[in-house]
């Protein structure tokens, strides 16, 4: 049991260290946070091969809370999907650590910057370790505030504390249903122990209604909704989706570890989590599955047209999360969780290679000012298109068999499924288009680097690009698991499936099966093409079409212009204003009018006891002698 313990002590043991030793370390400091990793990592591959023998790990270690009916316990769960999802954390933080020694190196804040990241990885890993739904709380808080640190670690600059505060506000709005569906969970079972929650979720607890402001709503379809709402806030999903971009602000193995490895991923792990009650609910999966198509559509238009390297591949980020939980939203669970993990390796993989771009580039990050790059970049101009093939789903890349995976499941979903499907298709081929648009306009074409930057451009360092590499071999090669058509062959849904209930969400119509494929691809690759006659062949067509279509362009340039839009209603129109309102009643009249309050009647007793001082001795002497007999008197009586 010490092994499955250690997993996530080893990366908070490494925090501490680095933390409060940091000052004395200094960039030794990353040799300790690598080490609590990859011994995490190493602890990692030994739960999962218990797990693929047959070996479920559920203890609980002390008793946390015992108030009336409520007991928690501190506990952990390895089941299969733990044991995936500790092997995507634990090797993709491995790597995203190795890289950052050669990124961060010379930075004032290098061990402060391990630091965080160990206790980035320590979170995420109680959160997909826990048992019950409380300490996946404590992990889906921690990842929040460290998201925090990390996106404004460099808190000098406003855009990066602005950034970070957004997050956490952000994730505080979808967390605040999170904890309501906890207590809903807790009322309606009794527990909040996975295993006892589970068991009682029956076609029966279904059937009940729960009346919520006059209107009958099922129980389990509430617990759901508001679950989920948690679950857009941390996968950055329609509507709270608007932090992922500004996140970019952080350093850019920040980017890659919350967008490959463990934040954004925390959402998509909780509802494949709750899939037996889900699975009960045909509404709250209708409201899943809508909610990913449409996020995948709206932030593939957003990503046609950035120009920051990094935003792009946000946006695609957001796009990409959209399709897990389409496929979560039709049932098809391990088919949302195989994109998760090929995504993990894939986007990981895109977002250090620009950070790569970037470190050549001595900190650019505007594609405007690119171009030429891949005879002076090689090695990163070869994983960047690796990435790029796996993002835009062409075989044999990792992207193409689980993203088909899911658009397949979703076309044998009923009529509404037919509807999504033409929804992710269109997304894929934004998706192709616009990772292209980001190749094209990087790496070929004229040179549009200023002079100084273009004399000191240089490949990254073996710490950074040995990372690259494996990741770009995974990308190429892990799809692989998940091989369709073949009996037997889909080795990640076998391992999987003890943990999913059955859905059917699939038919067995081969031909059809490989014929969508095929049609998926070429999409794609007319993505893909589209992209090079844009920004290759006729560079002047997007300005032509930005031009003829300027309302458009400007629009998705702008991003719908929804942050403006939530800073109008919700920052200036609701917080600006309530915090007026308690100024006005709170500080004015209750704080301000206590504490003047308390001065005017001091000063009016003041003013009273003032007249009775008339100066003349003889008064003040018969008083005193009246006081004395008074005393004298009152003696005897008491007597």
């Amino acid at each position: 049991m010490l092994k499955y313990i250690l997993i996530p002590l080893l990366p908070f043991f490494g925090f501490l260290i680095a933390g409060l030793f940091g000052k004395y370390l200094k960039e030794r400091a990353a040799t300790v946070a690598v080490g609590g990793v990859l011994g995490a990592f190493v602890f990692a591959v030994s739960a999962f091969i218990d797990v693929a023998n047959g070996t479920i790990i559920d203890e609980n270690f002390y008793s946390w809370i015992l108030i009336g009916n409520l007991s928690v316990n501190v506990g952990f769960q390895i089941d299969q999907l733990t044991a995936v999802m500790l092997m995507v954390v634990t090797f993709l933080s491995t790597l995203i650590h190795i890289y950052s020694i050669g990124y961060m190196h010379g930075d004032k804040g290098f061990s402060r910057f391990f630091a965080y990241l160990e206790l980035f990885t320590f979170f995420m890993l109680v959160l997909v370790m826990g048992n019950n739904f409380l300490v996946m709380f404590v992990g889906w808080e921690g990842v929040g505030l460290c998201s925090y640190l990390l996106i404004g670690f460099w808190y000098e600059k406003k855009s990066a504390a602005d950034a970070g505060v957004k997050a956490f506000v952000t994730n505080r709005v979808g967390d605040f249903g999170f904890v309501l569906g906890m207590m809903l969970i807790f009322t309606t079972f009794g527990t909040l122990d996975f295993t006892d929650v589970f068991a009682q979720a029956t076609p029966q607890l279904a059937a009940q209604n729960i009346d919520l402001l006059g209107i009958e709503v099922g129980i389990v379809t509430l617990i759901c909704l508001l679950l989920f709402v948690g679950a857009t806030g941390k996968s950055a999903q329609i509507p709270l989706y608007v932090w992922l971009p500004d996140a970019m602000e952080g350093p850019t193995p920040v980017s890659a570890l919350i967008h490959a490895a463990t934040m954004v991923t925390a959402g998509v792990f909780m509802v494949a989590r709750c899939a037996p009650l889900f699975s009960l609910s045909h509404t709250a999966m209708n409201v899943v599955a809508v909610t990913g198509a449409v996020t995948a559509l709206f932030a593939a238009t957003i990503g046609l047209v950035q120009n920051d390297i990094k935003r792009v591949i946000a946006y695609s980020t957001i796009s990409q999360l959209g399709y897990m939980f389409l496929g979560l939203g039709v049932g098809a669970f391990s088919a949302g969780i195989f994109h998760l993990t090929t995504h993990a390796f894939f986007k990981g993989l895109l977002f250090l290679a620009s950070g790569s771009v970037i470190h050549a580039l001595s900190g650019e990050q505007d594609m405007r000012k690119m171009g030429s790059l891949r005879r002076k970049i090689k090695i990163t101009y070869a994983v960047f298109l690796i990435g790029s093939l796996a993002l835009a789903g062409i075989f044999p890349f990792a992207g193409f068999f689980s993203k088909d995976e899911i658009l397949w499941s979703v076309y044998n979903a009923g009529s509404l499924g037919r509807s999504l499907w033409m929804v992710g298709l269109t997304g894929a081929f934004m998706t192709a288009f616009y990772s292209f648009r980001l190749i094209y306009l990087t790496f070929f074409g004229k040179s549009r680097m200023d002079h100084d930057v273009e004399h000191h451009v240089h490949e990254s360092p073996p710490v950074m690009t040995v990372p690259l590499m494996i990741l770009a071999f995974f990308s190429i090669t892990i799809g692989f698991i998940g091989m369709p058509l073949i009996p037997h062959a889909n080795l990640f849904a076998n391992f999987l499936a003890p943990v999913f209930p059955h859905v059917q969400h699939g038919g067995t119509d081969h031909g059809l099966e490989i014929g969508l494929m095929i049609f998926s691809v070429l999409v794609a690759a007319t993505g893909i093409v589209m992209a090079y006659v844009w920004y290759v062949r006729d560079t002047r067509i997007p300005d032509k079409l930005a031009e003829k279509f300027s309302g458009v362009y400007t629009l998705l340039l702008n991003k719908y212009r929804v942050d403006e839009l939530y800073n109008y209603l919700f920052v200036d129109g609701l917080v600006h204003k309530l915090a007026g309102v308690l100024h006005r009643i709170g500080d004015v009249k209750i704080v301000d009018g206590a504490v003047n309050g308390v001065a005017r009647l001091i000063g009016q007793a003041s003013e009273r006891g003032r007249k009775m001082q008339t100066g003349f001795v003889q008064e003040y002497a018969f008083i005193m002698g009246l006081g004395l007999v008074v005393l004298i008197g009152m003696y005897y009586v008491v007597k």
